[in-house]
């Protein structure tokens, strides 16, 4: 017992000087500091051993932080310290493992390009805006970059953001404000930098003015005037969603970078037992891409298996190439009967903007044994049988008060189990199938809207669609497909639009059910109204001073 406990405790010192190190971005420019991170999970004495970092990167400014927090009476101790990293070349360069009490951290990639900017001029305070790409695809993302450089001191400093015209599009913050430093013209500039994903909703052009930094500068003691800076405007041309081709005929619109399958069991499937549930949790992974974008992968039926799907999970986090969604799906599989039984894999197509082709992300498919229910019996008990017990047996069988006494307890036992099996027979009100879960409800009308629509039904489409926005907005149900319409995104709200109207008279345009149909496929919620009206809305930016 002794050695185990200190086995254990070995074990968690190990565990808790774990090192671990991050840096701020893993793509910079070659005269842009970035921050790297050193962290263990104890309050250790010693100081890293960064020596090996000095052959790539210019080491700066230094700074260390104690942490101790308790929790449930359980005290706990970190340490981590900070260093202001600048590349001495440009390329794919490698942090490598950093020591802390003799235990190494992972290496870490970061990637280094040449400058893309030229100061204007010897300009103290300027403000560029980029973006990643001028030209994308509906539903895509577009990085769209702002930065502040100051080379002196500010006072008030505001951000006026761009305006955006042309095609509708979504914006969403991708990731936090950095802050570091940059080098241009041999001058030293503090760099304030936020990057927004921009998400256009149709086809055309996106327009976006220039940006504009105001702020009174501190030179030479002196505070000057309110001063204006402004960036150069930016053009993303957006072109329509390509047709799929023959073999993904159906499939639904994800426009990403990349896009990945995984899948998490409950339990070990190499074995199951018929009858015992286990769970599937799968996961999508989509970067350049919303989670609610994110189509649902229907699960595949197999013979001998049921499958019964949850409420999704959504999440998103910020990378350096913008935002990835994340959609997890959850299933509870039961077998039925025993016997070997082929899982088939699952599969979602995917439109790759940087290289632009169809591709298809996949789980492979999965052959599993089914164990037939487990049936416990007890074993008989082993009696030694001498002559004298078996007389007294025989004696006891042939009594007629035993011999009553035996049928007596028989037919109780009978009468026990007709009971047990009168009151546990499910009554018919129990025999009803339960209600579905919202979500299958929801899925079923859509299902039949599509349907309606294919077959022309505009009466049948209207009523699948405002029942399926009624279980949606249970406390502000949409009273019309026009106002079902504002809350949709394109395309499906434009081909609403048109079913709403072609109701009005015999000179309105006609709506298309194959269109419908098709977008019902795939289509997000708009955000609420106080959503949308900050939609556009680019948070001020304050830079320290």
């Amino acid at each position: 017992m002794v050695r185990r406990l200190i086995v254990l405790m070995l074990f968690g010192a190990t565990a808790q000087a774990e090192v671990v190190v991050t840096v701020d971005r893993n793509r910079v420019e070659l005269n842009e500091s970035f921050t790297l991170e050193i962290s263990v999970d104890s309050n250790t004495t010693s100081d890293p051993d960064i020596s090996a970092l000095e052959v790539d990167f210019i080491i700066g400014q230094r700074r260390d932080l104690s942490n101790t927090t308790i929790v449930n009476g359980q005290i706990k101790r970190s340490r981590s310290w900070s260093y202001s990293m600048m590349a001495r070349r440009a390329g794919d360069l490698t942090i490598p493992p950093i020591s802390v009490d003799g235990e190494l951290s992972q290496p870490q990639s970061i990637r280094v390009i040449e400058p893309t900017y030229e100061p204007p001029g010897e300009a103290d305070v300027f403000i560029t805006t980029e973006v990643d790409t001028t030209e994308t695809y509906v539903q895509a993302q577009v990085l769209y970059r702002i930065k502040v450089y100051r080379a002196v001191a500010t006072r008030q400093p505001t951000l006026r953001e761009p305006i955006f015209t042309g095609a509708e599009v979504v914006i969403e913050v991708a990731g936090d404000e950095r802050n570091y430093e940059s080098i241009l013209g041999g001058k030293a500039y503090a760099v304030n930098e936020r990057v927004y994903a921009v998400f256009p909703q149709e086809s055309g052009q996106i327009e976006i003015s220039p940006a504009r930094f105001e702020a009174r500068v501190l030179r030479d003691g002196r505070i000057t005037g309110r001063k204006v800076f402004t960036s150069e405007s930016q053009t993303v041309d957006v072109k329509p969603i390509p047709p799929a081709p023959a073999e993904f005929q159906g499939a639904a619109w994800l426009p990403a970078r990349d896009v990945t399958l995984s899948e998490e069991w409950s339990e070990d499937i190499e074995q199951l037992v018929a009858g015992e549930p286990v769970t599937r949790n799968v996961t999508i992974s989509a970067l350049g891409q919303l989670e609610t974008q994110i189509p649902v992968i229907e699960p595949p039926s197999a013979a001998g298996v049921n499958v019964y799907p949850d409420q999704p999970e959504l999440n998103r986090r910020s990378e350096t190439d913008g935002i990835r969604g994340i959609r997890k799906e959850q299933y509870a599989i039961i077998a039925v009967t025993g016997g070997d039984v082929r899982l088939p894999g699952l599969e979602l197509p995917w439109y790759n903007v940087e290289t632009n082709e169809w591709q298809v992300a996949r789980l492979p498919e999965r052959d599993v044994s089914i164990l037939p229910p487990d049936v416990l019996v007890a074993p008989p008990a082993e009696v030694a049988v001498t002559p004298e017990s078996d007389a007294a047996a025989v004696v006891a069988v042939q009594s007629p008060f035993w011999r009553r006494t035996a049928e007596l307890l028989g037919a109780l036992w009978v009468l026990t189990l007709i009971a047990w099996w009168w009151s546990s027979r499910p009554s018919r009100e129990e025999r009803e199938p339960p209600q579905l879960p919202v979500y299958k409800q929801q899925a079923r009308l859509l299902k039949q809207a599509r349907k309606a629509a294919l077959a022309g039904d505009a009466s049948g489409l209207r009523t699948a669609m405002i029942e399926w926005a009624a279980l949606q907005w249970p406390d502000r149900p949409p009273r019309s497909i026009g106002e079902l319409a504002g809350r949709v995104s394109s395309p499906l709200a434009d081909e609403l639009k048109l079913l709403s109207r072609s109701s009005y008279g015999p000179g309105e345009p006609a709506w298309d059910g194959d269109a419908i149909a098709k977008a019902i496929r795939s289509f997000s919620l708009l955000p609420e109204a106080g959503k949308e009206a900050g939609a556009d809305t680019l948070p001020p930016l304050m830079p320290q001073t």
